[in-house]
């Protein structure tokens, strides 16, 4: 069974400790939410999960299915199975989302599938969670609205199905519409093995997923881990008065 480990991580960005000490375990088909208020060290850890080169890890361990890939490159963490969805994400004008795809399902899986074909594939996974799949067509996040974008990020997971999935702030400045279609993405690709990794600060996401785990960060620090029930009151009761 896929299981992903976080063990003491800490990470450094410019001489500043962002996580300290955090630990974790994912397994298959789990989801996760990641909570704290702004500056709690969330996309830190997201970061440094999938190794984005400003992030230094200076302590800990992570493992996916066992094989230690603390200091593995982020192309070798994606091809292992990891996938982060940024909160900003970058426009490349001139590629449409189907030929990305294509090409990235080639090089995670060595398999030659006539553009074609996976159009067609990938238009039946597109439909499946009511996405339009005119999307396959147009330019990567290029000219595209928030949700749009998050639209076409959850047809990428849809398309490459990673062993587990980091989402930052996925729930954050999307229209209702386009929310709905992620997190049915989500609960479609977790009943398929796909573990989650979603990192907030808006209570407001339990009313989209049921998390097997919420953990809340403060100043870099895993301060408390629970169930659904370490979210509830935290909206009753805010981050400050569970972790001061």
């Amino acid at each position: 069974m896929n299981n992903l480990e976080v063990k003491n991580l800490s990470v450094e960005t410019a001489e500043k400790r962002v996580v300290d000490n955090a630990s974790l375990s994912l397994g298959a088909g789990e989801v996760h939410i990641v909570m704290g208020p702004n500056g709690s060290g969330k996309s830190s850890l997201a970061n440094a999960l999938m190794g984005h080169p400003r992030y230094t890890i200076a302590g800990g361990t992570i493992a996916l299915n066992g094989e230690d890939i603390t200091q593995a490159s982020t192309e070798a963490r994606a091809k292992k199975g990891l996938f982060l969805s940024m909160q900003y994400l970058p426009s490349v004008a001139g590629v449409t989302l189907l030929s990305f795809l294509h090409r990235a399902h080639k090089e995670l899986t060595g398999e030659e599938v006539s553009i074609f074909e996976y159009h067609k594939q990938l238009e039946v996974r597109a439909k499946e969670i009511g996405i339009d799949p005119a999307f396959l067509r147009r330019g990567l996040n290029d000219g595209l609205s928030g949700g749009e974008k998050k639209q076409t990020e959850m047809l990428q997971l849809l398309a490459l199905k990673p062993k587990f999935a980091i989402l930052d702030e996925i729930d954050s400045g999307v229209d209702v519409d386009s929310l709905q279609k992620v997190f049915r993405g989500i609960e479609l690709l977790r009943k398929e093995g796909t573990g989650f990794l979603l990192i907030t600060h808006y209570q407001n996401i339990l009313k989209n997923v049921e998390p097997d785990r919420v953990h809340v960060m403060k100043e870099g620090k895993v301060m408390r881990t629970g169930g659904k029930e370490l979210a509830e009151e935290i909206t009753e009761r805010g981050f400050e008065s569970l972790t001061a």
